[in-house]
């Protein structure tokens, strides 16, 4: 591994759980390949309760419990309510699809805040055919109905799947009759079964960027773009600013994701372990992981990245820099690697942001 230069680090504000793999949709663009079964060797009860526990170590982050489908682990709403009871934020990622009224009253009575509920389209037959799934879309738009009505938060998350900033604008005004002002619009990263999508154009992507952050610049709208970290490079270009937002990428910095089986990668779509909860306790992979001290030192960072003026506010989709051009050209599945195998890959320029810094003059 490069020198780490190693930093004090701060206590994570968001964590994504899959706490299962199991899934009834077959979406194109699942990072996770989720379906019918479950991944091997997926947490227990016991050892999920135990991971609640870790995690409380360390501080109050965040907890977002998503899948796959969360709703097809039958004791969601358990591991819900021991962590409300331990003072963690417990929120969830859905697509919707199983929460019906009774549901949503359970996870009211969990303890969930929030709950993240994806919308690809505002037209019904282009969210099914990414889904995969018929009658996806009215079951995720009633889904919203009632967690409103069961008085939980709603936040929609939306894949751009073709860069249209009418289909952000879609789906906006969609929540917005719903109720519905927060949103994450995210921007896919090829892994999992997106690993065969065709490549995108970067610079379609930031004119939509562009685009979604002027209209909704001093709304009643709160949206952040996701997996685009550039997004803060541009809203710096426009003179918008939100404290909200916080850096582009936050990938082992603020951020990291816990896998079925309990390893901890960066994110979702980084497939690097950085060790398992089994053997290793959430705070000392959290605080001393060399995977997550590479991340958190911009000074690292080479290319374009590492010469460029907005690094400490981007920092570059670590992602796509994992695997440099190949990210775009040839892709990579979700399989969990050990740390030793990445060395300095994880600080590469982020082959998907077309900017030429000022310094590479």
């Amino acid at each position: 591994m490069p020198d780490c230069h190693t930093r004090v680090a701060s206590a994570p504000r968001l964590i994504s759980w899959n706490i299962t793999l199991r899934c009834p949709l077959k979406c194109t663009h699942c990072y996770a390949k989720a379906g019918e079964h479950e991944s091997v060797g997926v947490l227990s009860t016991d050892e999920a309760l135990a991971v609640i526990d870790q995690i409380r170590d360390v501080g109050t982050p965040v907890v977002v419990l998503s899948g796959g489908e969360p709703l097809m682990r039958e004791d969601l709403c358990t591991i819900a309510r021991y962590g409300t009871d331990r003072g963690l934020p417990m929120v969830m990622g859905t697509s919707g699809y199983l929460l019906d009224r009774s549901m949503a009253q359970k996870l009211r009575d969990a303890g969930i805040r929030t709950v993240a509920v994806s919308i690809d389209s505002a037209d019904p037959a282009v969210h099914d055919s990414f889904r995969g799934v018929s009658g996806a879309w009215e079951r995720a738009v009633q889904a919203i109905r009632n967690c409103r009505e069961a008085g939980i938060g709603v936040q929609i998350n939306m894949t751009i799947m073709r860069p249209s900033a009418g289909d952000v604008d879609s789906v906006v005004e969609l929540g917005k009759d719903l109720g519905v002002f927060d949103y994450q619009v995210f921007f896919p990263v090829p892994t999992g079964r997106a690993q065969d999508s065709a490549p995108l154009d970067p610079w379609e992507y930031e004119d939509v960027i562009r685009q979604v952050l002027l209209k909704y610049r001093n709304t009643d709208v709160r949206l952040r773009p996701t997996c685009a970290p550039q997004f803060r490079r541009i809203a710096e270009e426009l003179g918008i600013g939100d404290q909200a937002w916080g850096r582009g990428c936050i990938a082992g910095i603020s951020y990291c994701r816990i896998y079925a089986d309990g390893a901890i990668t960066p994110c979702p779509y980084l497939p690097v372990s950085a060790g398992n909860l089994r053997t290793t306790s959430f705070s000392k992979i959290w605080y001393q992981s060399p995977v997550f001290s590479v991340l958190r030192n911009p000074d690292l960072l080479t290319g374009k990245c590492g010469v460029c003026e907005y690094r400490t506010i981007c920092g570059g989709c670590r992602a796509r820099a994992y695997r440099g051009t190949e990210a775009v050209l040839h892709r990579w599945c979700d399989g969990l690697l050990q740390p030793g195998a990445i060395a300095g890959e994880l600080c590469s320029e982020d082959p998907w942001c077309p900017y030429e810094p000022g310094g590479m003059a």
